[in-house]
């Protein structure tokens, strides 16, 4: 699954067409107005259109998938996402929900913060564990659009 440009490894390749599918999705112009749901699209990508209310840190957990990857991108509001490889996690508080595609864990010792504002995007590979939907100062309104990405 690695490939090599340049004298680097990497473990995936963000230029196939399923992460284009993705990165044109996200060029569109009406991401504002969608309304909260889902959205197929090809290549078995979908996404997920939400709009919430952001936590405290201590308020949520870290989650993992296995089948897909998360491009999170924020269309109004801001958050932290909470990110460590997955080896580093706290001890799991939910197992593996296979339907779900998720497993929930406690924080790890050091964990990064990713800051995002509107018109940010991260993307998160099977092997990142990651905690979504954090509040960066008072909690607030977030509008963001998750896009699950097969493996």
């Amino acid at each position: 699954m690695f490939s090599t440009k340049n004298g680097l490894e990497y473990k995936y390749d963000l230029s196939e067409r399923k992460f284009r599918v993705a990165f044109e999705f996200l060029r569109r112009t009406d991401l504002a107005d969608l309304p909260v749901g889902w959205i197929d699209l090809e290549e078995g990508v979908r996404a997920s259109v939400q709009e919430y209310t952001s936590f405290a840190w201590d308020e949520n957990k870290f989650e993992t998938h296995e089948k897909y990857f998360d491009v999170q991108y924020v269309v109004s509001g801001n958050e932290f996402v909470g990110v460590c490889d997955r080896s580093e996690c706290g001890p799991v508080v939910v197992s593996y929900k296979e339907t779900d595609d998720v497993a929930f864990y406690e924080d790890p010792a050091y964990p990064g913060k990713v800051f995002l504002n509107a018109g940010d995007f991260i993307v998160l590979a099977p092997e990142d564990a990651h905690k979504p939907r954090c509040a960066a100062g008072e909690p607030a309104p977030v509008k963001k659009i998750v896009i699950k990405v097969p493996v």
